[in-house]
């Protein structure tokens, strides 16, 4: 079963972050957190771990309009979105939150995740 949106990017690691922030800047979307999750293991674990990155999104609008509809969706929210690499290729990710909303008995949400969702597509075809 799929549940995220991915797609390979041929960037350095460094510029595909930073493409990422500005792909979801132009659909509206802020940076609430910022996970370095390979120097998170470091740190913690003294592991080696490939460079992943996970960028918390959220784009006001949509989340109150969510949360006025159903307060529990914080427990989805923020949108992340990840940059990692492996095997020497980058990918950038973000879940696809219109599954989440199959699971609501909630046509109202399902339409504001559904708008959700085409935002982060819309960003990711861009990077």
């Amino acid at each position: 079963m799929s549940y995220g949106i991915k797609r390979a990017v041929h960037l350095p690691f460094d510029v595909a972050v930073q493409k990422t922030r500005d792909a979801l800047a132009a659909q509206g979307f802020g940076i609430l957190h910022e996970i370095d999750v390979r120097k998170t293991l470091k740190q913690k674990l003294n592991v080696d771990h490939p460079n992943y990155v996970i960028l918390g999104a959220c784009k006001p609008d949509l989340a109150h309009d969510a949360l006025r509809k159903d307060k529990l969706m914080g427990l989805f929210m923020p949108c992340n979105v990840v940059v990692y690499e492996d095997d020497g290729k980058v990918f950038v990710a973000a879940h696809e939150i219109a599954k989440v909303a199959g699971l609501l008995e909630n046509d109202e949400l399902r339409g504001v995740l559904a708008g959700v969702e085409a935002l982060l597509r819309k960003a990711l075809a861009t990077i």
